[in-house]
């Protein structure tokens, strides 16, 4: 995929490479990720500036149904997406027939919130009676609690919302009283919060819900209530002891405590709507770091303690959701998540026990979070939901069980081989491949046939995944390796054009793993004339950058043995290896301010050296350098400008999503702006009204439980 552009002394080339499969989390799709490369190309050929941009394609199933055939649906999305590569095929299908199978989950939804006790109404309510309801706004608590009560019956149907929009008085009333008088009354509290909490549940209200400041407030709010329920703790411990001093006391400390528990699922109804909503909020990941500042976490964690579980079920999908960035991983083990998470397996509450694994899954990643986890007891609960085929495919389980040990290989590997011809779970293979990575649980998993069998399946299935499997097998020393020099001809055979890529990459990654004294190399190399398929690999653009390093990883491991050293220089390798060297620079510039702090500094301390010893790269890598501290610089003088500007709000406009510029959704009403929206005077402008009375603006789902 490179094209070239003449009309100038130099050449720009882009490359479309490192495509990646995935499943929608919502939707029946599938996201293709990528990578654009562009280089610019200097008179004789060599890259002078390089630009690397990750992009995102949306593949969308609107025929996939159970009765569809899956085969026939890859080969017509392999036929119609030239970004994947044919190898992938395989793999499509499993992501088809996960997607036929997956279990489509609740959501919630205005609807699904409905008034308590004690703040029911005999009435119905009426949206041309709008009015009189904002007036009852302006009157005392319980008038106020009833005109809200009649208000939030209006905006849990979602037809009424774009008229209720439209009354710029009833909700900047609403949002004045809840600002106001939500310290005095939680019944006012909570109904308020749901009526912006049915706003919130769809992506193009957001805008309505931010200028009105009710994020800030609801993280008040939770802040607030969290404070008080510590309070009402330490008085209840204080009651407690006073009522084994005195038996006198009984009635009144069961009066007491009657009088805690109604006030306590009143409470928690408030914190369910108000985490309701900012969970929906936070859909924009800006907005989800400034919660983030303002210790959600930490709150969030603090609520685990609780025993209500709808309300526990909307905590843990947050902090699941939170889970994937490093910083909210890093809070919650200051905090000790796992230790109270741990309590909540198992749990007769199917999707709250299925959430928790999930999350626990992404902090699974971490080694300390996984020692907590043992300390915590989980190996043995974990052990005991094997069993559970609802977990299992809901992929809550299987890849998670990576911190049990050794005692669940037996039964997992008896799935493996019980499976036959017929398609892998892919979370199974998916845990396997992590258990092989281990050098102890690796030994187990060869013993007897186990590494035959293996073997045997891979080569006769092609199965990419399974011969990854084996790869992670295959670079551990000792024992384990010795038994792979009975299976170095099977891998061998494989490496050749008519096999699919991925495939050969995996074989080739596992013969370069056989550091074995007693391999003779040679005959290898001579028996399956694997010298010339090496040697093609290495011209520029022959194959992708992975087989190209699997390519020279094998070189390295053969070329220790003399008589194949001596053999691969006669065939003309070297020079391919210098020429391939001679373009390493360029992908170390563009390496050279990676997220991640040590490529970053390996990459600096590389191009150092190269610009010491060669003065034509030292120009381009200093000209490089220069152009990012230049753009550094332009963009931290325009972040000052938009700071002493002022920012409006505590979760300001929505912006670029967490993959850029891509069409993540291809929905453009998932993203907006707030500009228009804003009057000069801080009320919403006319033209925002107008654009809804016009239906421009469209309707999107509803929050989507994890």
């Amino acid at each position: 995929m490179d094209s070239l552009q003449t009309g100038d002394p130099r050449y720009l080339k882009r490359r479309v490479k490192g495509c990646t499969l995935d499943v929608h989390p919502t939707e029946k799709a599938l996201v293709v990720q990528y990578e654009v490369e562009a280089t610019i190309l200097g008179e004789l050929g060599e890259p002078m500036v390089g630009e690397r941009k990750e992009c995102q394609k949306i593949i969308r199933l609107k025929s996939l149904n159970a009765s569809t055939d899956t085969s026939s649906l890859a080969r017509k999305v392999m036929e119609e997406c030239r970004l994947i590569h044919p190898s992938k095929l395989r793999e499509v299908e499993q992501l088809l027939f996960y997607l036929q199978n997956r279990k489509h989950r609740k959501r919630i939804s205005p609807r699904d919130f409905k008034p308590y006790a004690g703040v029911e109404l005999d009435e119905e309510a009426s949206i041309n009676s709008i009015d009189e309801y904002v007036e009852l706004l302006y009157e005392d608590i319980q008038e106020k609690i009833r005109g809200a009560t009649l208000i939030f019956q209006l905006a849990r149907n979602p037809d009424n919302l774009e008229e209720l929009l439209q009354n710029e008085t009833a909700l900047g009333a609403l949002a004045r009283v809840l600002r106001e008088d939500w310290k005095q009354s939680v019944d006012l509290a909570t109904t308020i919060t749901y009526i912006f909490f049915c706003f919130s549940s769809f992506s193009q209200f957001h805008g309505l819900v931010t200028h009105f400041k009710i994020g800030a407030l609801c993280m008040n709010i939770i802040e607030h209530e969290l404070k008080r329920y510590d309070l009402w703790q330490d008085e209840l411990q204080k009651k407690k002891k006073e009522f084994s001093d005195n038996q006198n006391l009984k009635k009144e400390h069961e009066k007491s405590f009657r009088k805690y528990q109604s006030l306590l699922i009143k409470q928690e109804q408030l914190l369910r709507v108000a985490l309701c909503l900012l969970l929906n909020l936070a859909e924009d990941t800006r907005t989800e770091l400034k919660m983030r500042n303002k210790n959600i976490v930490h709150m969030l964690v603090k609520i685990l303690d609780r025993e209500d579980e709808e309300l526990l079920l909307v905590v843990v999908s947050f902090l699941k959701k939170l889970s994937i960035f490093l910083e909210n991983k890093n809070d919650m083990a200051e905090t000790f998540a796992v230790e109270k998470l741990a309590r909540l397996i198992p749990s007769e509450h199917e999707e709250l026990l299925s959430t928790t694994l999930r999350l626990l899954l992404n902090l699974s990643f971490d080694t300390s979070l996984r020692s907590q986890m043992v300390q915590a007891g989980l190996v043995p609960k974990l052990s005991s939901l094997l069993g559970n085929q609802s977990l299992l495919s809901n992929n809550c389980v299987f890849m998670f069980l990576n911190i049990c040990g050794c005692f669940v290989f037996f039964p997992l590997m008896k799935m493996v081989f019980d499976c036959g011809e017929e398609k892998m779970e892919a979370e199974l293979i998916s845990l396997c491949i992590n258990l092989a990575a281990n050098k102890s649980n690796a030994q187990v998993i060869c013993e007897g046939n186990g590494l035959k069998m293996l073997m045997k399946r891979a080569v006769k299935m092609k199965d990419v995944l399974v011969m990854k499997m084996i790869r992670n097998l295959s670079q551990h020393n000792g024992p384990t390796k010795s038994l792979f020099l009975d299976h170095v001809g099977d891998l061998a055979a494989q490496i050749s054009e008519e096999e699919a890529e991925e495939f050969v990459i995996e074989c080739l990654g596992t013969l370069a793993n056989l550091t074995i004294a007693d391999l003779d190399w040679a005959l290898v190399l001579k028996e399956y004339n694997l010298v010339p398929f090496l040697k093609d690999r290495l011209k520029p653009g022959s194959a992708e950058d992975d087989l190209i390093l699997e390519v020279v990883i094998m070189i390295g491991t053969v070329s220790m043995d003399d008589s194949c050293a001596a053999m691969l220089a006669k065939s003309g390798i070297i020079p391919a290896l210098i020429e391939l060297l001679n373009e390493a620079p360029a992908y170390l510039i563009d390496l050279m301010h990676d997220n991640n702090a040590e490529i970053r500094k390996v990459c600096d301390n590389t191009l150092d050296i190269i610009a010491e010893y060669d003065e034509e790269w030292g120009k381009k890598i200093q000209t490089e350098k220069f152009r990012w501290y230049n753009g550094q610089w332009l963009e931290m003088v325009e972040n000052r400008q938009m700071d002493e500007a002022g920012e409006p709000f505590l979760y300001g406009d929505d912006g670029e999503s967490f993959v850029g510029n891509g069409d993540i959704l291809e929905r453009p009403d998932l993203f907006y702006s707030a500009d228009g929206i804003i009057g000069a005077d801080g009320a919403i402008s006319p033209e925002f009204y107008t654009d809804f009375q016009n239906g421009e603006l469209g309707q999107t789902g509803y929050l989507s439980r994890y």
